[in-house]
């Protein structure tokens, strides 16, 4: 008996990775290549979008099945790829530094608090400023609508 080979193995031999030429519409017909390029082409004019975008519109505007690998296929055919986004670099956290305080005025701790006022409908600002050590507050500041008091 004849052996079955599937069209993609025949593909892979031949030297093509994929079937070109069609995608699937929702209603069963076959949809060819060069209305979904249109399509494309349609979609970006004036915008900037990326290939799943891209992808995200064609399944909206038209009822398609088609897959985000070959809408990336299709605008790299198209050349209107966008380029792959360069990421940050991100700065490395540092640790504060565990610190042995042995008397006082070695260390001091900031803090801010604020809070809204009901009835006259404006914030006040409170900082703390105190001694990490001894702990009492060494002063404070209020302010409301930027009078210091």
């Amino acid at each position: 008996t004849a052996g079955f080979v599937s069209i993609s193995k025949v593909g892979l031999m031949m030297g093509i990775k994929f079937c070109l030429g069609v995608s699937g519409a929702i209603v069963g017909n076959k949809v060819p290549d060069e209305p979904l390029q249109e399509w494309l082409l349609e979609s970006i004019a004036g915008a900037a979008y990326g290939y799943r975008k891209l992808t995200m519109l064609l399944k909206r505007d038209h009822p398609l099945r088609i897959n985000h690998k070959k809408v990336h296929r299709l605008c790299k055919a198209l050349g209107i790829l966008r380029p792959q986004r360069q990421r940050r670099i991100q700065h490395p956290r540092k640790m504060a530094k565990n610190r042995v305080i042995t008397a006082s005025n070695q260390l001091w701790e900031m803090d801010v608090k604020y809070g809204f006022i009901q009835g006259e409908d404006r914030f006040f600002f409170v900082v703390y400023i105190f001694d990490v050590l001894t702990a009492p507050w060494l002063t404070f500041l209020s302010a409301v609508r930027g009078l210091i008091r």
